[in-house]
């Protein structure tokens, strides 16, 4: 178990795996050890052992019989608790809802991707129903942030536990939604890959809502290959559609204030080392000052916690349950769905 390095990229995962170099349940027992094992037992509400250990014997079979579903087989995933996955409560990250009936069906994501072959080995905690980019939860404690050496620092949020749970190499890839950066945030925080796609790119049948017109999900990994792979997966591809793009000639605007009021020296420097590299690729970067627009924003914001409330009362096809720091006790559920 000790050799099975979970900080590789999906694709470097999934060459062992599809080599025969390495096996599904080899890795999958390895991240249910690490989980377990991990000083901060906030990133999950729920270990999804049974689940785990059936489908990671299944990929097993599949990959030494010739019969290997694609790029994905054998690939460890964790779910935002927000996502059902058959047989366990969907929480949203609430106490109130711990107690509803588990889920009867997957989400059409995690239907998806266990069709790639995926092997589900949790839910990840998050800010309660979502609503904050913190991370932090009163309910089952709040994820230590994986990129603090010194002290607690907040995960981000409202994927806190799919952010953490990657870049503390507990698994290679988690599942997040975003509304208003509930992805980006904790990829950020947390130094990893996080894609928040256009709302409609995947079904939303099976999640628990924040607000209906702005949810959208992702995958938060490694690296933006990885972030291509499982595109394509929840989407139903059997292989990426996506070719690597020209960006010679492509055109930036940075805005010059507002954005940069207040930020610490260390991200400005990783930031502009990032336009660095876009430069040196060929595109064409221009800097202007921008209007301060705070004000406009704060007019704006009416719709925000309307549609909110819509959500909370219609979960979008939901078959069960729903969708300073906190660092209490974990409520984590010991129930092993299978």
């Amino acid at each position: 178990m000790g050799g099975v390095d979970a900080n590789k990229s999906v694709a470097g995962l999934s060459v062992l795996l599809q080599s025969g170099a390495l096996d599904p349940v080899e890795l999958a027992e390895n991240s249910l050890e690490k989980i377990a094992g991990y000083q901060d037992q906030s990133i999950f509400t729920e270990v999804l052992a049974n689940r785990a250990a059936a489908e990671a014997r299944s990929s097993s079979e599949r990959i030494r019989s010739g019969r290997s579903l694609g790029l994905l087989d054998g690939i460890p995933v964790a779910w935002k608790d927000l996502l059902d996955t058959k047989g366990a409560v969907t929480t949203a990250g609430s106490a109130v809802l711990a107690d509803h009936p588990p889920a009867t069906a997957d989400a059409a994501v995690v239907a998806a991707l266990a069709g790639a072959g995926m092997v589900s080995i949790g839910r990840t905690n998050l800010s309660e129903f979502a609503f904050s980019g913190l991370g932090i939860n009163p309910h089952y404690g709040t994820a230590h942030n994986a990129a603090s050496s010194d002290v607690p620092r907040i995960p981000g949020g409202s994927s806190a536990g799919s952010g953490v749970a990657v870049a503390a190499g507990l698994v290679p890839a988690a599942i997040g939604t975003d509304t208003g950066g509930s992805i980006r945030i904790p990829a950020a925080f947390n130094g990893i890959v996080g894609y928040k796609a256009t709302r409609g790119r995947y079904s939303m049948r099976g999640v628990f809502p924040l607000a209906k017109s702005l949810d959208s999900l992702g995958p938060l990994c490694h690296t933006v290959q990885d972030a291509v792979w499982i595109d394509a997966a929840m989407r139903g591809r059997t292989a990426p559609d996506i070719s690597r793009a020209d960006l010679s000639g492509l055109k930036l605007v940075i805005p010059e204030t507002i954005v940069f009021d207040d930020a610490e020296p260390g991200v400005v420097a990783a930031f502009e080392a990032a336009v660095l590299r876009l430069e040196k690729t060929g595109a064409r970067v221009r800097r202007r000052a921008f209007p301060d627009l705070r004000g406009d924003f704060r007019d704006r914001r009416a719709p925000w916690p309307a549609d909110c409330r819509r959500g909370f009362r219609a979960p979008q096809g939901s078959t069960g349950g729903a969708g300073g720091c906190a660092h209490g006790s974990t409520r984590r559920r010991s129930h092993p769905a299978g």
